[in-house]
């Protein structure tokens, strides 16, 4: 009988001559370097802080708070670092969030009130409303009668000798008087953009309790601590390469003695 031309069937092992297909090792997503070359990927973000063109109020306001750690700040200037505890300062605030001065439309409709009584004939017992007092020159003549009772005037004046005598007053008419840190927030107070310093003059009944709190702690921050602030210099901090070359000739300088003490 003839040979059937059917090809056999396929072996049940596998074929040791025959290549073996390429699995793919290793983690899913293979990483890619990239290539910040001329055309290629993007750049990563930098600090460029440092070769910026800063506006000229920007380099004048760093300049000048390094100035005041590298020279000797005498204590008439020094004293507005020493700004109000923050615990203090927060119950003050919302003390005195309660005598904003009106705004130009409430004064208005209170006035026009007063002249309507006034035309009908009837007298109006209600006495002026208790605000806060600003502007620097009605705050001086105020220290000056003793009517103020509390004095806030702000660190961040420029130029600070505008409010540099005020403390000195405070101090010498026995008034308690307290330094924050931002004239904005004292603006804020009194409608405006700044305000240097704020007066209160007088408290109505029911504050009376949170006002003589807020007026003992002052009085130990401030006014009780009169001699130390007088005599308190700032400054004097150098350069973190000035401090470096300081320690080294300190360091130089003491090993040289302790060789003059061995011989």
């Amino acid at each position: 009988a003839a040979k059937s031309k059917k090809a056999p069937p396929p072996a049940p092992y596998a074929d040791p001559k025959k290549k073996a297909e390429d699995v793919p090792s290793g983690p899913v997503f293979e990483a890619k370097k990239k290539n910040f070359s001329v055309g290629g990927d993007i750049q990563p973000k930098r600090d460029l802080s440092r070769y910026v063109r800063w506006p000229k109020y920007v380099r004048i306001q760093r300049q000048r708070k390094i100035l005041y750690e590298r020279l000797k700040v005498p204590p008439a200037i020094n004293q507005f670092t020493n700004c109000l505890d923050k615990n203090v300062s927060i119950n003050m605030f919302k003390l005195l969030h309660k005598y904003r001065p009106e705004s130009k439309a409430e004064k208005k409709e209170r006035l026009q009130g007063l002249a309507e009584k006034k035309e009908a004939g009837v007298e109006d017992e209600s006495k002026k409303p208790i605000f806060l007092k600003c502007g620097i020159n009605h705050i001086a003549k105020l220290c000056e009668q003793k009517k103020a009772q509390l004095v806030i005037v702000a660190a961040d004046v420029d130029p600070i000798e505008l409010v540099l005598w005020l403390p000195a007053v405070c101090r010498k008419m026995d008034i308690p008087y307290c330094i924050v840190k931002s004239k904005s927030r004292l603006g804020a107070l009194v409608h405006q953009k700044t305000a240097t310093a704020i007066a209160l003059t007088a408290v109505r009944p029911e504050d009376r309790h949170d006002f003589s709190q807020v007026v003992t702690a002052v009085r130990q921050q401030y006014n009780e601590n009169a001699k130390q602030i007088e005599r308190t210099w700032g400054g004097g901090i150098m350069g973190v390469k000035s401090q470096a070359a300081t320690d080294k000739m300190e360091r130089a300088i003491a090993k040289e003695a302790a060789k003059k003490a061995m011989m």
